[in-house]
């Protein structure tokens, strides 16, 4: 046990001295002592720093809701994200009682007529309207009407 402290006393030891060669090394090449300076380094002069330059953002000529090429690039890394799109024929209401009923053959009336256009849902909210078609043996929908980002927005509301 002994043996194992006096290990880690000299490890210490060699880090302290790195630390401290380490230190006169960079007070050497910027050629201030560390005695120049106090710790709160209160004794460099504002002189003695050169100030920042920014870009003027309120110059830039982009309206709010405009996409600049790096906010469209960082857009890129959301396009493989699987979404869910369902097509919506119709809804309705039902007592437990008549679900419960509900066997083959049973016919369920829905709140839309026939031949209204069916909502098209991405992860549950409508993007557009459209109707069924049939392309090689398996349903479609082909679009009638896509619902605009602010409308959209407006509905989230």
């Amino acid at each position: 046990m002994s043996e194992d402290v006096s290990e880690n006393q000299e490890n210490n030891d060699s880090a302290g001295d790195e630390w401290g060669a380490a230190m006169e090394e960079q007070s050497a090449s910027t050629g201030t002592d560390s005695a120049d300076t106090t710790a709160t380094g209160s004794e460099k002069n504002e002189e003695d720093y050169e100030r920042a330059a920014f870009k003027d953002l309120s110059s830039s000529g982009q309206s709010a809701g405009q996409l600049t090429t790096t906010e469209n690039t960082n857009l890129d890394v959301i396009l493989d994200i699987p979404v869910t799109l369902s097509m919506e024929i119709g809804r309705t209401e039902l007592p437990i009682n008549n679900l419960l009923q509900l066997n083959q053959g049973s016919v369920v009336e829905l709140d839309r007529l026939a031949g209204e256009p069916l909502d098209v849902l991405v992860n549950g909210t409508l993007i557009a309207h459209g109707e069924v078609v049939v392309v090689n043996e398996k349903f479609g929908i082909r679009l009638t009407d896509v619902i605009s980002p602010a409308e959209r927005v407006k509905k989230l509301k």
